[in-house]
């Protein structure tokens, strides 16, 4: 059964760090976009980053300069490096995989096809 797993979200301060993690399970990454989302209560589910099949990032407005996105093949795995969290960086936080064989992402959560069950981050004063 193929599936993506996230970790790593916490409760944080306000200018805190996290680092949250993807893995998938049953299916390899190589191939694929992953992507990065995050939805907080009430709002749409907001693309925050994304990252080709051949390492080329995108980033929200919101988050450029303060996250950076990443991926290990080899391990099967992505990440999301969060620094300088505010408040507003609350949510819960999703990967998901968009098969694509050229060398671009999306950030349009519609376009992902396998998602993980989401992380809680959540950043407090």
């Amino acid at each position: 059964q193929s599936q993506l797993v996230e970790s790593g979200g916490d409760l944080v301060q306000p200018g805190g760090s996290l680092r949250l993690s993807c893995a998938a399970f049953g299916f390899t990454l190589d191939n694929y976009a992953i992507g990065w989302f995050r939805q907080a209560p009430g709002k749409e589910r907001e693309g925050v980053s994304c990252i080709s099949k051949d390492g080329i990032p995108i980033y929200a407005d919101s988050v450029k300069g303060r996250f950076t996105i990443s991926r290990d093949n080899a391990k099967n795995t992505a990440s999301l490096q969060m620094n300088s969290l505010k408040s507003e960086d609350t949510g819960v936080y999703y990967c998901a995989a968009e098969r694509r064989e050229d060398g671009i992402c999306f950030r349009a959560w519609w376009r992902y096809d396998r998602w993980g069950q989401g992380t809680q981050v959540t950043v407090f004063s």
